[in-house]
C-alpha cells in the first residue's frame, strides 16, 4: 500500500529527464514503464501515445509536456546502470526515449488543480517524468475560465468533455479549416446550435429568450436544412417558392457604396470612379435627370457643377501641377456653355447667369496669351462658386437640399435614375467617352431577371432590413442567407454589401449606445470570397472588393462586437490578413501540402507537434487551438442528428445505380427554369 506522496509519485514514474531546452525536453523511459497500457493512473490508459501528456514535478507544481515523438535508442554498450543480473553478463539493451514540448504548468489548489499556459520554472536534468492521473488530465483539458459550451470530447484524455468560452471562441474570430467531407460544415452548425442551447439553459430570466445574433452567408445553400427546426431562424434566398418557409433576399442597389459599384463595374480609378462618385451623390441627393422644367434642369445642372468644383478645390487641381490647372480650365469653359439664359426665366435668374458668364469670359481672356499659365487663385474659384450658388438659388434650388448627403449614404434610388445620373454627370465632367464600357455593365445588371427581386426595391426601409437580417431587440436571431442561386458575377458583390452593412450597423450602434452589440458573422466557403489578391492591380474587381471588406472586419470587428467565423477547405487561398487576425482555429483533416504548410506557419513552434495528425484525422475529429483553448486539444465533435446536419452529403452513386434510391429526371422543368420561361409567363399574366 502506498503511504507517502513520494511513494505515490514513484508509482506514476515513467522516466527521467535527460535534456532540457526552452522548447524541448527529452525523457529516457524506464525499463519498467508501460509498453502499451498504463494501469497505475486510476483507470487503464494507452501509453505511450503521441500528443498525450506527461508531467515533471517542480516546486510550484508540475510542468506539463506534450509527447511529440517516441523512439528506441540502440547502443553498443549497456545503459542499465545499477541493475544486477546475478552474475550474468549485462548485454546492451534497447532503451526508449521520448520528446516533450513544454506547454504549461499545473498548480495544486484547495479545489483541485489549475492549469496555466507557459512555464515560470524549468525542470532539471535527472528529474522524474510521471503520468498524470485522471483528475489531473481533466484539469489540463478542461482548463480556463467561463467554459460554458460543450462541443465534444477528447479521445486522448479518457473522453473528457471539451468546453469553450463563447467570448473567446467568437470574440476574436474563428477559422474552421478542413477538406471536403471532414466534418467542417457540421462543426459550424454544431457550434451555433450548442452555443444557443447552452445560453438557453443559463438564462438569468427563464421567461425571456436568448438575445443572440448569428448571420450565416451560405453560398451553397447547405444550412437551410440544418436549422429548419428552429422557429427563430430566418432563411433568405433568391427565388422564393410557396410553402418553403423562406423569405425573399433583398440587397437593393442603393445599399451599394462607391467601392462596390467600382468593384462590380471594374471601374478605372482614373476615368470611371469620379463619374460614379458624382452620379451617386446626385442621385442620393434627389437629383433626377429626367423630363423637368427648364428652370429645375438648370438648378440640377448647377448643383452638380458646384459640387464638382468643390471636389477639384479640395484636390488642389486649379493650382496643382501641370496639366491639372489646364484640365480644370477646360472644364470651366464647358460648364459655361451648359448654363444658358432663357426667355422663360425670370429677370433675376438671367442676370445671375450673365454675371457668371462675364466672370468666365474674364478668366478665359486672361489665359489666351501665348505663354499664359492656367493656374487659378483661390479667390477666383470661390468667386465662381459664389456666382453659381446665386444662379442655383434664383432657379428655385433650396439651401437645405444642397448636397446634404455623401455618396455612400444608404438613401433609396432606382436603377434607372442612377443610369440617367451617370450619363448627365459624364456630360458635365466631360467623361462621356469613358463611360462607354461602364454603362453596359450596369444596364445588363438592371435587366437581369435572375436578380431583379434582389436588387430592385426602392421602397425597402433600412430599419426593417436591419431588424430582419441582424435581429431585433431581445430576439434569438439566426439569419441564413442562401446565395446559391445568385449569378456568379454578382455573388461576391452581394456578399461584400451584406458584410459591410452588418459591420457599419455595428459601428453606428456602438456610437449611439456607447456599448457594442455582440453579433457573429459566418462565412462558408470563405476561399471564394476572402481570396488573396494582388495589391498592385489597377482595377479592383468584385472578389477583391469583397476580400477588402472582410479584411476590415477581421482587423476592426472585435471593437464593435462583430465576431467572424470562417469555414474553408483551402486555407492557402485565403487572405493572409484575415487569417492572421483569427485567434482560434478548429482544424479538421487537411491533406494538401500547401494548406498544411500555411497552417504550420500560422502557429508557434511549440504547438506544431499535434498538427502532425491533421492529414490522418477521421471525419468528425478536429484539433482546437488558439485563444479559445488553453492547450491544443484533439476533439471528437459532438454528433448532430441527421436532420440537423448541413446538406452536404456525398452523392450516393451505388444506391442510385442499384435502384435502392430513386432519381426521377424531368429535364423539361430544369430547362424552363434555366431559360426563365416561368418568369416570362408570369409577366405575361400580369
Amino acid at each position: 500500500m502506498i503511504t507517502t506522496p513520494i511513494e505515490y509519485l514513484a508509482s506514476l514514474r515513467v522516466g527521467t529527464v535527460e535534456y532540457i531546452s526552452p522548447d524541448r525536453i527529452e525523457v529516457q523511459l524506464d525499463i519498467e514503464s508501460p509498453d502499451s497500457v498504463a494501469l497505475n493512473t486510476g483507470t487503464p490508459r494507452n501509453f505511450p501515445r503521441i500528443n498525450s501528456y506527461v508531467m515533471i514535478p517542480i516546486d510550484l507544481g508540475f510542468v506539463v509536456g506534450q509527447v511529440s515523438w517516441i523512439t528506441i535508442q540502440r547502443s553498443p554498450y549497456p545503459k542499465r546502470n545499477g541493475f544486477q543480473d546475478f552474475g550474468l553478463i549485462d548485454l546492451p539493451f534497447p532503451l526508449r526515449k521520448m520528446e516533450l514540448q513544454p506547454v504549461g504548468t499545473l498548480y495544486a489548489t484547495e479545489n483541485g488543480y489549475k492549469f496555466k499556459r507557459g512555464l515560470e520554472t524549468f525542470p532539471s536534468v535527472g528529474d522524474i517524468a510521471i503520468l498524470p492521473t485522471e483528475d489531473q488530465l481533466r484539469s489540463i483539458i478542461e482548463s480556463g475560465e467561463n467554459r460554458r459550451v460543450y462541443i465534444g470530447n477528447s479521445p486522448l484524455v479518457g473522453n473528457a468533455k471539451v468546453m469553450v468560452d463563447p467570448n473567446r471562441l467568437f470574440g476574436r474570430h474563428l477559422a474552421i479549416l478542413g477538406n471536403t467531407g471532414s466534418g467542417k460544415s457540421c462543426s459550424v452548425a454544431g457550434l451555433i446550435r450548442w452555443s444557443l442551447e447552452s445560453a438557453r439553459k443559463n438564462l438569468s430570466d427563464k421567461t425571456k429568450i436568448v438575445n443572440s445574433r448569428f448571420i450565416i452567408l451560405d453560398p451553397n445553400g447547405e444550412y437551410s436544412k440544418a436549422f429548419a427546426d428552429k422557429q427563430n431562424a430566418s432563411i433568405y434566398t433568391v427565388n422564393v417558392e410557396a410553402g418553403d418557409g423562406k423569405k425573399q433576399l433583398e440587397i437593393p442597389l442603393w445599399f451599394w457604396n462607391t467601392d462596390e459599384w467600382c468593384g462590380f463595374t471594374k471601374a478605372s480609378p482614373k476615368t470611371h470612379r469620379t463619374t460614379i462618385v458624382h452620379a451617386l451623390k446626385s442621385v442620393r441627393s434627389g437629383i433626377v435627370f429626367e423630363e423637368l422644367s427648364k428652370q429645375r434642369e438648370l438648378a440640377n445642372y448647377v448643383r452638380t457643377v458646384i459640387d464638382t468644383i468643390e471636389v477639384n478645390k479640395v484636390a488642389g487641381n486649379p493650382w496643382g501641377k501641370f496639366p491639372l490647372p489646364k484640365n480644370f480650365h477646360q472644364s470651366v469653359e464647358k460648364w459655361e456653355t451648359g448654363i444658358v439664359s432663357d426667355e422663360d426665366f425670370s429677370a433675376d435668374l438671367n442676370n445671375a447667369i450673365q454675371a457668371f458668364k462675364n466672370q468666365v469670359a474674364d478668366l478665359i481672356n486672361a489665359r489666351r496669351e501665348k505663354y499664359a499659365h492656367f493656374d487659378y487663385t483661390r479667390d477666383e474659384v470661390d468667386r465662381l462658386i459664389s456666382l453659381l450658388k446665386d444662379i442655383y438659388a434664383k432657379a428655385g434650388g433650396k439651401e437645405e437640399e444642397f448636397f446634404p448627403t455623401n455618396e455612400d449614404s444608404p438613401i433609396p434610388f432606382t436603377g434607372e435614375n442612377f443610369v440617367r445620373s451617370i450619363e448627365a454627370n459624364a456630360e458635365i465632367l466631360n467623361t462621356t467617352d469613358y463611360i462607354v464600357t461602364l454603362l453596359p455593365r450596369i444596364k445588363t445588371l438592371l435587366s437581369d431577371v435572375r436578380v431583379k427581386n434582389v436588387i430592385d426595391n426602392e421602397n425597402l426601409n433600412l430599419d426593417e432590413w436591419l431588424n430582419s437580417y441582424i435581429g431585433a431587440s431581445d430576439k434569438e436571431s439566426l439569419t441564413i442567407i442562401d446565395l446559391s442561386l445568385l449569378p456568379s458575377e454578382i455573388t461576391s458583390i452581394i456578399t461584400a454589401v451584406i458584410a459591410r452593412m452588418v459591420f457599419e450597423a455595428q459601428q453606428r450602434y456602438l456610437k449611439l449606445n456607447k456599448k457594442c452589440l455582440p453579433t457573429v458573422l459566418v462565412m462558408e466557403e470563405a476561399h471564394y470570397f476572402i481570396k488573396r489578391y494582388n495589391d498592385d492591380a489597377e482595377n479592383i474587381g468584385p472578389t477583391t472588393q469583397c476580400c477588402k471588406v472582410f479584411e476590415k472586419i477581421a482587423r476592426e470587428g472585435r471593437k464593435f462586437g462583430l465576431g467572424l467565423v470562417l469555414s474553408s477547405q483551402r486555407p492557402s487561398e485565403l487572405s493572409p490578413t484575415v487569417l492572421s487576425q483569427c485567434n482560434s482555429f478548429l482544424l479538421h483533416r487537411i491533406s494538401n501540402d500547401r494548406d498544411q504548410e500555411l497552417v504550420h506557419r500560422l502557429l508557434p513552434d511549440s504547438m506544431r507537434g499535434i498538427l502532425r495528425e491533421i492529414p490522418s484525422l477521421p471525419s468528425q475529429y478536429a484539433i482546437l487551438l488558439g485563444w479559445a483553448s488553453e492547450l491544443p486539444v484533439l476533439v471528437k465533435m459532438r454528433t448532430l442528428l441527421e436532420k440537423q446536419c448541413p446538406q452536404s452529403d456525398d452523392p450516393d452513386f451505388w444506391d442510385v445505380w442499384t435502384g435502392h434510391k430513386e432519381c426521377k429526371i424531368d429535364w423539361n422543368i430544369v430547362a424552363q427554369e434555366w431559360q426563365n420561361k416561368k418568369v416570362r409567363l408570369q409577366n405575361k399574366r400580369k
